[in-house]
């Protein structure tokens, strides 16, 4: 995780996920870009794709916030914005850029007062290719990644997830993998075939991560996954982003229901 790309708008949360960056970059090294991304609320700047005057000092206004959290932690970190707020620019131009770097890092949205469109990571999450790491609202912490959940399903989703994450799972004070799977089934295998197993190839990389299945239950698995976390005090969730064919990917899936009640990061993978 040498190249990290924070995104940034005018909310309140949005220094929680600088600092968050600013963090990882301590732990890492490497090279800290602030983007710049809200929505336009002028509706005719919007139609126009200009920026408008409140849009200009949101811009300049968290531009000074990133350049002085960055200072006071000795980061020379770097500043783009985009030109304008239509919604789907927005969109569409976050993930792109995402494409250039190692880790994307975005904000929930929070219920009735985003800045950025409601989907915004979803698409993004779908279509940049790269790993993206979500940091709820109600999250208060800097530090994360020293207890680190997996929710494993063999998919080539969260295959992606696992090891976009190595870096941070490589370094966690703990690391669970957890499956809904039947006890002792990995993967479903006809007789004879190879006994593959993630906690087996994740010792390969020196991760000595311990492996639980859990049962199903009357309440959702994300649910489910959310409580499991939550017992277990983790401060990161990896997992692969599924969803439906549809006009978002994830509308109506389990995916779009963790990210809607969420009360952990999670690095997610598509």
């Amino acid at each position: 995780m040498k190249d990290i790309l924070v995104h940034v708008d005018g909310s309140a949360r949005a220094q929680a996920r600088i600092e968050i960056a600013l963090d990882l970059m301590s732990r890492f090294g490497g090279r800290l870009t602030g983007l710049f991304a809200q929505s336009e609320e002028h509706r005719i700047s919007a139609v126009a794709r200009r920026s408008s005057e409140g849009l200009d000092q949101a811009a300049d206004k968290a531009a000074a916030q990133f350049d002085d959290l960055c200072r006071k932690r000795g980061v020379d970190g770097r500043w783009w914005r985009l030109p304008h707020g239509e919604p789907d620019f927005v969109v569409s131009e976050l993930a792109f850029c995402a494409r250039y770097f190692d880790l994307v890092i975005l904000g929930q949205p929070e219920e009735g007062g985003s800045l950025v469109p409601e989907d915004m990571i979803e698409r993004v999450v779908l279509n940049c290719g790269r790993p993206v790491l979500i940091v709820p609202y109600v999250w208060r912490h800097v530090a994360l990644g020293r207890r680190i959940l997996v929710a494993w399903n063999a998919s080539p989703e969260v295959t992606r997830a696992v090891h976009d994450a190595m870096p941070l799972l490589a370094v966690a004070d703990s690391v669970t993998v957890v499956s809904m799977r039947q006890p002792g089934v990995e993967v479903a295998q006809a007789a004879g075939c190879p006994p593959v197993d993630i906690l087996d190839h994740l010792l390969s990389w020196g991760v000595a991560a311990v492996g639980e299945h859990l049962p199903n239950d009357h309440i959702g698995k994300m649910d489910m996954l959310l409580s499991r976390a939550f017992d277990m005090g983790v401060d990161l969730l990896v997992m692969g982003a599924h969803g439906h064919d549809g006009p978002s990917l994830l509308r109506n899936s389990a995916t779009q229901h963790l990210l809607r009640h969420m009360t952990l990061p999670v690095l997610m993978a598509h």
